[in-house]
């Protein structure tokens, strides 16, 4: 499992807020372009965002399913990327104080052609990737007015 972390100086409970916002999705997921649709359950298990990914005019319609939620605590999703395969996404918060939250983000190639690449390569590729994926969430918890969940 490919994993990064970042302190946020925020409470989980805001920081969860991002997460329970489906339609912020494509703000914070670096390479989701659009997000199309949102099950009204979002982030309930089972519940799908339904989107884009990748550039302009080469973009693949996709989703994201939601295989466990605890409110506050954790995020995990299966997120689907057209013939690259499937990612399990663990995204876990914990109180760091009163006003600061670590959030880490666990990624691991479960199907497609990612399986086939050697964890150190997708480390080099998904590290920065991910790293930047936590920093617009944290933009997004200390800037954004958030919709209520």
């Amino acid at each position: 499992m490919i994993e990064v972390s970042r302190t946020i100086r925020t409470s989980p409970e805001r920081v969860f807020a991002v997460l329970a916002d489906g339609w912020s999705y494509a703000s914070w997921v670096v390479g989701a372009a659009h997000v199309r649709a949102v099950d009204e359950r979002w982030p309930a298990v089972g519940a799908r965002v339904h989107h884009r990914i990748g550039p302009w005019p080469v973009q693949i319609e996709d989703q994201t399913v939601v295989r466990a939620m605890e409110p506050n605590r954790l995020l995990e999703l299966e997120a689907h990327a057209g013939p690259l395969g499937t990612a399990r996404v663990r995204l876990t918060l914990e109180p760091v104080s009163d006003t600061a939250t670590r959030l880490r983000m666990g990624w691991m190639a479960a199907a497609g052609v990612t399986r086939l690449v050697p964890e150190a390569v997708l480390s080099l590729m998904l590290r920065p990737r991910n790293a930047e994926t936590l920093h617009r969430v944290d933009d997004i918890a200390m800037h954004r007015q958030l919709r209520a969940a």
